[in-house]
């Protein structure tokens, strides 16, 4: 069977059915598959279990695969066989429930800030495949916002006063927001990069507003105004209109376009085991 597509959302987001994630795909697949998330940004998968390596096998056909803000925290215990298996559980190796206390817990409600994976390095993210293992039995979603469409949406004079600018991204700016505390070589494992507040999408040719919680201030502008105009861009860039929703079954593999898609997980119960795994490919095409 070909990919096939349905529509989740007016903006972006499809339903995707028709090839098994299984198996490795092949040329003419990759390229279906790139085409509809040029097209819609996220794709999402039912029924779809996966093991790791058969995760590891599908994500490794879209490009090299990036371990992100584990080359800053390689030092906790990974549950996983591959390095490149992100974890985003709250369970620890033998399946119990972390304290809330314990570091992967503030990883876990860090999630909970939109966000772009790894913008804070260069190259930065092109696709994220989200893989569900268990789901809590309330909440626990994932929301997209279709960063393309809100750069659409942007006044003519707010366009124009933000072309040309530059944010600083770094990786552990919400982690520390949030109260945790990194040894320096933490701290320094992932330098900050620069990023521009309009960006082209390499896929589609449209243009992006480049906004998330890594960036730290824009560059050349005073920090307090500067942060105001990254609050309210993000404001703009996640309101109702250009968000989908999506709620978790087990087997669901959700993949999106760091390029021109925020993600952000919802609240739940921490008391209750929620476990996903996640793939990221590098994005060796955008500047």
């Amino acid at each position: 069977m070909a990919l096939a597509t349905k529509p989740l959302h007016p903006q972006f987001a499809a339903e995707a059915s028709g090839i098994d994630l299984r198996r490795a795909p092949d040329a003419v697949t990759v390229r279906a598959v790139e085409a509809a998330m040029d097209q819609f940004g996220v794709l999402v998968f039912r029924g779809q279990p996966l093991t790791e390596d058969e995760q590891i096998a599908f994500a490794g056909a879209f490009g090299p695969l990036d371990i992100g803000l584990n080359k800053a925290t390689r030092s906790s215990p990974q549950r996983y066989k591959y390095s490149e298996t992100i974890d985003i559980s709250n369970v620890d190796g033998e399946g119990a429930v972390y304290g809330r206390e314990h570091r992967k817990i503030v990883s876990n409600i860090a999630n909970q800030l939109w966000h772009s994976d790894s913008s804070f390095q260069q190259p930065a993210a092109r696709y994220s495949m989200l893989h569900a293992v268990v789901c809590p039995p309330k909440g626990g979603e994932t929301e997209y916002a279709d960063l393309r469409a809100a750069y659409d949406a942007l006044p003519a004079d707010l366009k124009a006063e933000i072309a040309g600018l530059k944010c600083e991204h770094y990786a552990l700016h919400s982690r520390i927001w949030l109260g945790e505390a990194y040894s320096e070589a933490e701290k320094n494992a992932l330098p900050p990069v620069e990023w521009p507040l309009l960006r082209v999408h390499p896929g589609s040719g449209r243009k992006v507003l480049w906004v998330g919680i890594h960036a730290t201030h824009i560059k050349g502008m005073v920090l307090a105004e500067g942060r105001m105009l990254l609050a309210d861009l993000l404001e703009h860039a996640t309101q109702r209109d250009f968000v989908y929703r999506h709620t978790w079954r087990p087997g669901d593999l959700v993949i999106w376009d760091n390029r021109c898609v925020l993600h952000r997980g919802r609240r739940f119960d921490l008391s209750q085991r929620r476990e996903l795994r996640r793939t990221t490919t590098e994005d060796r095409e955008a500047a």
